[in-house]
């Protein structure tokens, strides 16, 4: 059995953290979904730029939407809201067997709102009515401005993605604006089965300490975080205020654990997978980690309910000088200042293409 189905039936979703025209029409994805137990797909800025930039797949595209006058971030959006609407159909029927709790692609507002609440929430309604497809979530980030978004969002229907969460302390904060967001529905008399995950970002852990501590602490840090994280929310979701929502019909907000490719070449290339394994939640993974995956992971074991020795690391780290409250602030304001940097690349690109797809039409 390849240990890409033996998560999913650990009760781990696989998703991939990767778009392309190209994955689409070739038929890569469906083949995913089939051989590897693909369940879902995540997208971001990065991954639109690089999948723009890098192929000749989206000109045809662009020049009809240029006919139609559309341009820059709204062309964007044209041309991610097709992909991601095709990927959605792929995953649809795992979303109608799970009953809406698997199956789901993942599209983010402007990063560049990322600390603008009104126009996120605004942003976050408009693409989701724009994409038509019931199992599509928008990602908001879970920063200081982008809680209240999360909950409006969700208040009004929206599923989402919570992205850019890097502690126990931005998950929480993240699930408790989702809470709030169902806990409104309910008081309303509205359905409170609105999907949502919480993204918790690993490896940018240990990149961002790996000269600062000792070579027996590398590749231990993300891990801790995020078992640490693991723990915090196994409490939040028996807890009885999460009870009283599912006793109204609404469903657990998953955790999905985001950035578990290795960047550690000395580091084994599963590292992360191996390491988060368990039920209810999601690893979203770059192509060549699921492929890793498949060809040679091995699960062994799930995570500790309680968080295991995740203190005892974590107070390894503080011994070495690491500051983690200070280190997962740091890491949210690069993330997010990261996405606005592909973000305006991705526009440049897509201007680019317009200027030479004008002249040579």
């Amino acid at each position: 059995m390849k240990a890409t189905q033996k998560l999913h039936e650990l009760g781990q979703s696989v998703w991939l953290d990767n778009i392309t025209r190209d994955l689409l029409t070739s038929g890569t994805l469906e083949r995913y979904i089939a051989e590897l137990s693909l369940t879902g797909l995540t997208s971001n800025p990065t991954i639109f730029d690089h999948a723009i930039k890098n192929s000749l797949h989206y000109d045809s595209a662009i020049r009809s939407k240029l006919k139609e006058g559309a341009s820059g971030e709204t062309l964007f959006f044209q041309l991610a809201i097709e992909d991601l609407a095709q990927a959605a159909d792929l995953f649809r029927p795992i979303w109608d067997r799970t009953n809406g709790v698997d199956g789901w692609v993942s599209l983010e507002v402007s990063p560049l709102l990322a600390h603008n609440t009104d126009s996120t929430i605004a942003a976050a309604k408009e693409l989701h009515a724009q994409a038509k497809r019931p199992n599509l979530f928008i990602k908001i980030p879970g920063t200081r401005e982008g809680l209240p978004a999360i909950e409006e969002s969700i208040f009004a229907g929206v599923p989402v993605n919570v992205t850019l969460l890097f502690s126990q302390e931005h998950y929480l904060a993240a699930a408790q604006a989702y809470l709030r967001g169902i806990e409104r529905r309910i008081a309303a008399g509205l359905n409170p089965n609105v999907g949502s995950v919480a993204s918790v970002f690993v490896s940018r852990w240990d990149a961002a300490v790996a000269s600062r501590v000792p070579a027996p602490l590398h590749n231990q840090l993300g891990i801790a975080i995020a078992k640490r994280t693991y723990k915090a929310a196994c409490e939040l979701l028996g807890s009885a205020r999460s009870r009283r929502i599912y006793n109204e019909g609404g469903r657990p907000q998953r955790l999905l654990w985001a950035s578990t490719g290795t960047k550690d070449p000395a580091a084994s290339d599963v590292l992360y997978v191996k390491a988060l394994a368990a039920p209810l939640t999601v690893n979203t993974m770059p192509e060549s980690t699921v492929k890793a995956l498949a060809d040679h992971g091995e699960i062994a074991e799930t995570l500790p309910a309680d968080g295991g020795d995740c203190e005892a690391v974590l107070s390894q780290f503080a011994k070495a000088g690491v500051d983690v409250d200070a280190l997962a602030a740091t890491l949210q304001d690069e993330g997010a200042k990261s996405f606005v940097k592909s973000w305006n690349e991705l526009l440049a690109v897509i201007s680019a293409k317009t200027e030479v797809l004008k002249k040579a039409s």
